[in-house]
C-alpha cells in the first residue's frame, strides 16, 4: 500500500504543475483498495501543494528576465499589478485547485511575489478542501 500512497503523492504533484496530469484516479482507486481516507487526504493535499510550490518558485524566477528586450512588462506595471495582487488577488488561491485556472494562479502569485506565509496556507486549504470533498462523494 506504501508504494500506492507514493503513486497519489507523484500524480497529486504533477497535477498542480503545469502539466498536464491527474491525481482522481489514483485517490479513488486507493480509497476503493480500502486505503485509510484520511492518509489518502493529507498525502494528496501534501503533493498537491507542492506542486503548486513549484509553480510559485517558477513565477518568481520569472522576475530574473526582466531587462530582456523580449520581457513584455516594464517595472513599474509589475509593481502595480503585485499592489492589486496583493489587494485583491491573494485571495484567489483558495482557488488553486481549479482545473486549468489553478496553476496559472500558482504561478502568477510567485511573479507577484506572495509571501509564502500567505500563499502556502491558502492553497494548502483549498486544495485540501477539494480533495475531501471528493474523498466524501466518492465514499
Amino acid at each position: 500500500m506504501i508504494g500506492g500512497y507514493l503513486l497519489l503523492f507523484v500524480s497529486a504533484f504533477l497535477a498542480a504543475t503545469l502539466l498536464p496530469a491527474s491525481s482522481e484516479v489514483a485517490l479513488y482507486a486507493l480509497l476503493q483498495a480500502g486505503a485509510t481516507p484520511w492518509l489518502l487526504l493529507l498525502v494528496a493535499t501534501l503533493g498537491n501543494t507542492l506542486g503548486a510550490l513549484l509553480n510559485w518558485w517558477l513565477g518568481r524566477a520569472l522576475l530574473r528576465f526582466q531587462g530582456r528586450r523580449w520581457f513584455h512588462f516594464t517595472p513599474a506595471q509589475i509593481a502595480a499589478a503585485q499592489t492589486r495582487f496583493a489587494r485583491y488577488g491573494v485571495w484567489t488561491l483558495l482557488f488553486a485547485w481549479a482545473p486549468l485556472v489553478g496553476d496559472a494562479l500558482t504561478l502568477v502569485a510567485g511573479v507577484m511575489r506572495v509571501p509564502l506565509r500567505l500563499f502556502l496556507p491558502l492553497v494548502a486549504l483549498g486544495k485540501g478542501a477539494r480533495y475531501a470533498l471528493i474523498l466524501w462523494l466518492a465514499g
